[in-house]
């Protein structure tokens, strides 16, 4: 199997600015769910036409989806922050990248670069729609800036998930200096715009004296649950943080034992048994002292000691995930480094542990999960 096809992101399919692009594996479903809808309804005056130009535009919307977090992308990148890649499935899609050390100010510039660049495509939409012919290529332009102005104006909505509950996040959080606050805020705002959604989307066909479809309702159901899920996370986020913000990065640190990538199974044996009484863990370093991972010290424990001597530390590493290492210093609160264990600021999945290194590059230790939720109790 390639290393395309193994990854979990789903198909690479190039990359934007040096940035990953991943075609999700749930993507093709709401292709599929498009051709469906719309095929059976182009089908009489296009007749066998009409499927392909459904598929046509689901390609569309893909295109839309890309356009729309390369836009996320390249500003967070320009911002300076490590931007892991970008992803269209499901949902539509998503920007993983690091949010430490993000600002108001640079938040609200990330958020607003998504809806900016479907307007760009709804502009460039209209253009054709002006330009070409009627028939099929001048319906396919019409679609396109339809449905980017549509997705642009939904998702400056002011609540979260969406990229306008992004922008109330961003002035709440000028305003009182209080993240926590801002992410409440911005979550209750999102339940109150998932809630007029769903009302508007149910209602507007009621009040036509007409009654709403079985695809719309549908529809209506699986992204009212999607931002009501997703508003409701960011309130729990948010009471999460105040708690969380209340500790130090230093009442969670547990040491770890540092060992030199070229060193032997034997020398870290030694570390071990010579290092903090507390360590559970080891790191190996490259040269320049560079984390390259963790090392699994239950492979350790089954090497026979008479081989120790020859066995490299190279040998017995763990591949590390992306986010593994937090950069933070023992007085700040441990705010960041518990949502890189829970894989928001990269957007990766929980992680066992994360490596915490100072502003100068010193390995400070390790946090788990446990560590935080024994410091909170």
């Amino acid at each position: 199997m390639s290393q395309a096809a193994a990854d979990p992101h789903g198909w690479a399919l190039g990359r934007v600015g040096g940035i990953p692009i991943y075609l999700g594996r749930s993507w093709p479903v709401i292709a599929l769910v498009v051709v469906l809808t719309f095929g059976p309804q182009l089908a009489g005056p296009l007749g066998g036409l009409g499927y392909l130009v459904a598929a046509a535009y689901a390609l569309l919307l893909l295109l839309s989806v890309f356009v729309h977090e390369a836009g996320h992308a390249l500003v967070a990148h320009r911002q300076g922050a490590q931007v892991h890649r970008i992803v269209a499935n499901l949902w539509g899609g998503h920007t993983a990248y690091a949010h430490e050390g993000q600002r108001p100010g640079g938040q609200a510039l990330v958020a607003v670069a998504g809806p900016a660049g479907n307007v760009l495509l709804a502009a460039l939409g209209w253009v054709l729609s002006q330009a070409l012919p009627t028939g099929v290529p001048g319906l396919l332009a019409w679609a396109l800036w339809v449905s980017n102005a549509f997705v642009a104006v939904f998702n400056l909505l002011p609540g979260l998930p969406l990229d306008g509950g992004f922008l109330v996040h961003s002035l709440v959080w000028k305003l009182t200096g209080d993240r926590s606050t801002a992410l409440v805020a911005a979550g209750w705002m999102g339940r109150v715009v998932t809630v007029a959604a769903v009302a508007w989307l149910v209602g507007e066909p009621l009040l036509a004296g007409e009654r709403p479809s079985v695809v719309t309702l549908v529809w209506t159901g699986l992204i009212g649950a999607f931002l009501w899920q997703g508003a409701s996370a960011s309130i729990r986020a948010g009471r999460a943080r105040r708690v969380v913000a209340a500790l130090q990065v230093g009442r969670v640190l547990r040491p770890v034992v540092v060992v030199p990538l070229h060193a032997s199974a034997s020398r870290l044996a030694d570390e071990l048994v010579a290092g903090p009484a507390m360590a559970e863990r080891a790191v190996a370093v490259d040269p320049v002292g560079m984390p390259v991972g963790w090392v699994d010290l239950v492979a350790l424990a089954q090497v026979p000691e008479p081989r120790l001597p020859e066995v490299p530390v190279a040998a017995l590493l763990v591949r590390p995930v992306p986010g593994w290492v937090v950069t933070a210093e023992p007085g700040d609160d441990a705010t960041f480094v518990v949502s890189a264990l829970a894989g928001h600021a990269e957007g990766e999945t929980v992680k066992d542990a994360v490596l915490v290194r100072s502003r100068a590059g010193a390995v400070l230790g390790s946090v788990s999960f446990d560590d935080v939720e024994a410091a909170l109790r």
